[in-house]
This record gives C-alpha cells, structure tokens and sequence, in this order.
C-alpha cells in the first residue's frame, strides 16, 4: 500500500479493504487448487482407483461421439461379460462438465487432451467449492466470516481426500453443487423471489446429475421447511420458495434417467413430497381463517386435520402394500439402523467406506474444526434467523450421517468449515 501511495496511487479505505478481500480469496481458491496436486508433481497426470477410471473412459466416449450415442452405448466391457448400458446406469452430471470443458478449451484453442480435463476436474471444482463457501457463509453471517471458512475449506482434510487430481469421481464435482444449492435456496427463503427458487431448482438439478447424495439434500430442506413451520417463521417467502423448488426441481431431476420416476415413488423423496402438501395445506388454512369466525374455523380445523391424517395413512398404507411407493434400499436403512447392512446385506458393510466413522477419524479429516463446530452452533442459536435454523439442521444431521457411514465425511466437513468461520 506504501508503494501506490508513493507512485501516486490512493485507494479509498473502501477499495482497500475490496482489494484485500479479494487477495485473501483468490488465495484461499489458488491453495485449494494447488495442494491436490501433489500426486501429479511426484509422480504424473494419471487417472486413480478403478470407478474414476470408467468415468474417465464413459467421458473419453461423450467427447468423441457426441451425448446422443454416449446415451444409447452399450458398453460391453464393462460388468464383464453381462455389459453395460451406460446412458440409464449412471449420474452423468460429471461427464458431461467434463466435456463442456474440453470442447471450450478446443474453442478457444487451448489444445488438452479429455484425459487431463479429467484429471484436474477435482481441484478446479474445488476452487470453485471455496468461493461459493465464502458467498454461502457470507450470506448467513458476514465477510469476515466468509472468508474464514473459505480459507478452511480450502485445505480441510475430508474434502482434499475426494478432491485430489486424478480422483475423478461423483463426488468432485458433487460437494459445489450441494453448496450451490443452499446458497440458492438461502437467497430464495430471504427474498421469496420466484427467481432465486428457480436457480435453486436447476442447482439442484446440476446436483442430482452429479451424485446419489442428492437425497440427503432434498430431505434437508423440507426439514427445515418443517421446521419453520413449527417455530411460526413460515411465511409467503418460504411458500413461494419451496414450492417453485418442488415443482420445478422434480420435473427437472426426473429427466435423468437412472433417477426416473423415484422423486415421485420411492420412500426417500416421500417427505419432499408431503411437505409440499402440508405447505398447500397451510395456505389453505390461512385463507379460511381470514374468512371465518375464529369458532367456526376451530372446529373445521379439527375436521379438516382428522380427515387429512385418516385419508394420508389410508393412501400411504394401499401404495406401499401395492408397490407403487418403492421402500428404502439397504444403503438408506444403514443410515438410520447401523446394524441393518451387517445383519441383511453383507455386500454392503464388505465395502470399507460404508463403515461406522471412528472417534480418531473426527480428528483426523477435520482438526481444530472439531472444537469450532460448537461454538458456531452456539452463534447460530443465540441469534436465530431462517439462514441460521438451517445451518443448525445441516450440521446436526451431517454430524450424524458422518458418524455412520464414514464416506458421509465429505458432507459434513463444508457445514465444519461454515459454522467455523
């Protein structure tokens, strides 16, 4: 600063303190690009572990004949000598970016092969996954506070170890669309803009393109619904905002063809579902009530949630004993009984990452964040706000998941990271 002071050069404090931030940013998104690198330093641009190995291949194949025949391919090197059908077995949310990239570099004649766009897809996204940090924290807090936790998630071991070059798996790309999306969806609950939800939705849509852990996000946010509803903050805002999520992010998400028909028919997406009702349900209500003696409105309230409980278990009980509403899968069971895949599905708990997290593991994927947690918890209920309920149902639910399977590592350590800062 003495330097441009001297050369003629005076910035306002307000410029100053831009500059810095923006020095502080790019720093913290150039760290988390650099330290996933070292696989490639030591040793050379290479693809790692066998599952990023046939998305390196189904990409290599999208690049090359185009989405119309990579969607149709049957490829019979895979699953071995049974075949595969690629374009209705898989997330292609991760293929798909990585092609865009390939073909703009080709644009811009910017001469890469598919193999190194591959490779380095995982801490380019993890850039990207430290600025949408920032903006995320900053919209529930402030700057400070924003650039804390994007410092953080720049070098926190339970990200890096799913996000080095090479790693090129759903879950590279997964962690900046779940974030995304909560950002969207806190700018549409503080706004009930129809434009916010909309954005919200077609994150949301980039996220279930992208990994199987979209459930968890769909199931969060009619939590948190639910829980304003509860707490009497729900308001137009939160009405406009869930249901354009709903309506929009369901079409959009069915699109993709290994997802289907689930949002609408297997148990996990169900409460989406009902808390979508209930939101009609509450509007309804309340546009009764303005029309009603509070006496009357008492006893057809009564009526009207006795009759919604009855024909809602009736319905419920006929679709599930028919069929049309899928149960859980085995995976889902083990997050809410941890025993279940140990005792019914042994293929399963065989695989070492749907193992229980030991205590160590805590310590070792997310350091001193383990004592900051707490104490952003803390902040968060002394000053409650909608932002702030939802930080708290993220982290409580995250910690837990977390503790389950310990794969669930990597969703928790952003939430860490967020109420760290």
């Amino acid at each position: 600063m003495t330097l441009l002071k001297s050369r003629g050069f005076r910035m306002s404090p307000e410029k100053q303190e831009t500059l810095l931030k923006l020095s502080i940013l790019s720093l913290a998104a150039i760290l988390s690009f650099a330290t996933r690198l070292f696989s490639v330093l030591r040793f050379e641009s290479v693809i790692h572990e066998f599952d990023p190995y046939f998305n390196y291949r189904t990409t290599r194949f999208l690049a090359e004949e185009g989405f119309y025949k990579f969607h149709n391919w049957f490829d019979d090197r895979a699953w071995y000598p049974l075949g595969r059908i690629i374009g209705g077995t898989i997330y292609p949310g991760l293929m798909v970016t990585s092609a865009i990239l390939y073909h703009l570099m080709w644009l811009i004649n910017i001469t890469i092969d598919i193999r190194n766009v591959c490779v380095f897809l995982a801490p380019f996204f993890s850039s990207l996954t430290t600025i949408i940090t920032y903006l995320l924290t900053k919209e529930v807090k402030d700057t400070g506070a924003g650039l804390v936790a994007a410092a953080t998630i720049a070098i926190v071991p339970g990200y890096i170890s799913r996000s080095v070059a090479g790693s090129y798996d759903n879950e590279a790309i997964a962690i900046f669309c779940m974030l995304l999306t909560y950002y969207m969806w806190i700018k549409a609950v503080k706004t009930g803009s129809i434009l916010w939800a909309t954005l919200t939705a077609v994150a949301y849509f980039y996220m279930v393109s992208s990994w199987g852990g979209y459930v968890f996000l769909i199931n969060l946010i009619p939590i948190h619904v639910l829980v304003l509803m509860a707490t009497g903050r729900f308001s137009h805002r939160i009405y406009v905002a869930y249901s354009t999520l709903y309506c929009v992010g369901t079409v959009l998400s069915m699109q993709i063809s290994f997802v289907g028909f689930q949002p609408v028919q297997s148990s996990e997406h169900m409460m989406a579902l009902g808390v979508f009702g209930l939101c009609q349900l509450h509007c309804f209500v309340d546009y009764i009530r303005s029309k009603m003696s509070p006496e009357d409105f008492q006893v057809l309230f009564k009526a009207v949630v006795m009759a919604t409980v009855v024909l809602t278990s009736i319905v419920g009980g006929i679709l599930t004993v028919t069929g049309k509403i899928a149960p859980w899968t085995g995976r889902f069971y083990t997050l809410l009984d941890p025993s279940y895949a140990k005792n019914h599905i042994p293929i399963i708990a065989s695989v070492s990452e749907h193992q229980p997290t030991s205590w160590s593991s805590f310590y070792f994927d997310l350091q001193i964040l383990v004592f900051l947690f707490p104490a952003g918890l803390y902040f968060c209920f002394s000053k409650l706000t909608d932002a702030n309920i939802f930080l708290i149902l993220y982290g409580v639910t995250s910690i837990y998941f977390a503790g389950v399977m310990v794969r669930l590592m990597l969703v928790l350590a952003p939430v860490m990271c967020i109420l760290s800062g």
